[in-house]
């Protein structure tokens, strides 16, 4: 196996974050398997974790080992895309462990004290920010990743500054602006429920339906360029063309949020209309990257990586863009809100256009960060098990959950008289939470087998010839 060292000695850093990254994923999907477990067996982990509290750790550890996984990314991508050193490693690492640290207080604290004892011991009442979906942090929570992003913004900004520009740094620099800016949002908590739910949306919508599409773009162009030996050029304009379609139909696409909340009527239309487009930059991307890989320059030794990129742009479509567009129009979507509907389109979305990114860009970045090209072949074979097997208990999870909204809306929505109370159909869908348990012991497996490949060596026969240099 070829040895190999980093172009720019400050891409280090990444690691640290790709680590945290990795465990933090752990943790998530374990309370997750745990929340699965209390649908089905009510006092599991009681009184010690209860269901709110595995809930918000489940959805903030997702929210934070992402980010993570995008810093790391932009830490590793960066110098080498501007071909210059990173302005300042000190400060990525300083960075690094206050926004450690802090994830982790934050985590103690929903599990230690409860919730509202929390709010009042972090400041609340100074403040109030806490007790909303996916914004549940603490007020110094909140405070400290406004100073975490600022220091992260500057750290990348100022490196783009003094070396190359190129396409792939600026869709990323304006993604992570975006990620930065709205989440000042989380500070304004109206009275009023209905200006809460909008700002809120501005949140969370624009994160994952937004700006978080920029940053998916440009990891996964980075990563194809790596990988096939594409011209840049031809990689470029098709990031360019995804890019706009992803913003317009994305930012529009708000409006299937402002169905039933209190709205005028014409975002009705605003948001059937425009969140029915919301596949189509999907779409382009799997063309993309079935494109790329089809006209590559070069068989990449590191063929996991390749699994992953081409695995991202095949499950954002089926997440973000079927599971989305199945329920986004006003008529379906009216008996679909809230509904397990929505769960199975959340897992999936999130999985394929997020998390697989990440992974993609781990899976090519460790290697290097490792001291060598790739893997050996025998160790990206259980990585690339561990992506069919974490992609099958997905899609396990996502058909459970899909099997349950529906049943749950035939039972609970749709009738105009008889219909069943909320906890009555709970009863009905048991067998599907049952099956969404399997799913996610699956996914977790399937995790494992992951972190595993890092471990594992060369065959005894695996020859340690040399392989060509990393594009």
């Amino acid at each position: 196996m070829q040895t190999t060292t980093l172009k720019y000695k400050s891409q280090a850093v990444s690691k640290l974050y790709f680590i945290a990254a990795l465990g933090l994923f752990v943790a998530q999907i374990v309370f997750g398997v745990t929340l699965g477990l209390q649908y089905v067996i009510g006092d599991f982990a009681f009184p010690y974790i209860p269901f709110n509290q595995a809930r918000m750790v489940h959805t903030n550890l997702l929210i934070v080992w992402l980010l993570f996984g995008f810093m790391g990314s932009a830490y590793y991508l960066v110098p080498e895309e501007a071909e210059t050193e990173l302005w300042s490693p000190k400060l990525a690492i300083v960075l690094f462990w206050i926004f450690l640290v802090a994830g982790a207080l934050t985590i103690v604290g929903y599990l230690a004290v409860p919730y509202a004892k929390l709010a009042e011991l972090t400041g609340n009442q100074l403040l109030e920010t806490m007790g909303r979906e996916f914004l549940e942090q603490p007020l110094p929570t909140k405070i400290g990743i406004v100073v975490v992003a600022l220091g992260f913004l500057l750290n990348v900004g100022m490196t783009m500054l003094k070396g190359r520009k190129t396409s792939i740094t600026l869709v990323l620099l304006m993604g992570l602006t975006g990620l930065a800016v709205l989440f000042l949002f989380s500070f304004y908590n109206p009275s009023n429920l209905v200006k809460d739910k909008m700002a809120w949306w501005w949140v969370v919508h624009l994160w994952v339906e937004g700006v978080w599409e920029l940053i998916l773009g440009a990891i996964l162009a980075f990563v194809l360029i790596k990988t096939t030996g594409v011209d840049r050029e031809v990689i470029d304009k098709w990031l360019y063309v995804i890019i706009a379609m992803a913003l317009i139909t994305g930012i529009l696409g708000t409006g299937h949020h402002y169905f039933f909340i209190g709205l005028p009527e014409y975002w009705l239309w605003i948001g059937s209309v425009f969140s029915a487009l919301e596949p189509i930059p999907f779409f382009m991307m799997t063309v993309f990257a079935f494109n790329m890989v089809q006209r590559r320059r070069r068989e990449h030794p590191n063929q996991a990586a390749v699994l992953w990129a081409v695995g991202t742009s095949v499950m954002a479509f089926l997440g973000a863009g079927l599971w989305g567009f199945a329920h986004t129009l006003s008529p379906i979507n009216f008996y679909t809100h809230g509904t397990q509907v929505t769960a199975a389109h959340g897992h999936l979305a999130f999985y394929g256009a997020y998390v697989l990114v990440v992974i993609a860009m781990i899976s090519y970045a460790m290697p290097v960060l490792r001291g060598r090209e790739c893997n050996p072949k025998r160790a990206q074979s259980v990585e690339m098990w561990s992506f069919w097997i974490m992609t099958l208990s997905m899609a396990v999870m996502v058909l459970a959950l899909t099997g349950a909204g529906i049943l749950q809306v035939w039972l609970q929505r749709l009738p105009t008289e008889g219909a069943m109370g909320f906890m009555t159909t709970q009863d009905q869908l048991r067998f599907f939470y049952w099956v969404r348990v399997a799913g996610g012991v699956g996914f977790l497996v399937g995790l494992i087998t992951y972190l595993v490949s890092f471990f594992v060596g060369p065959a005894p026969d695996e020859k340690a010839a040399a392989v060509p240099q990393a594009a």
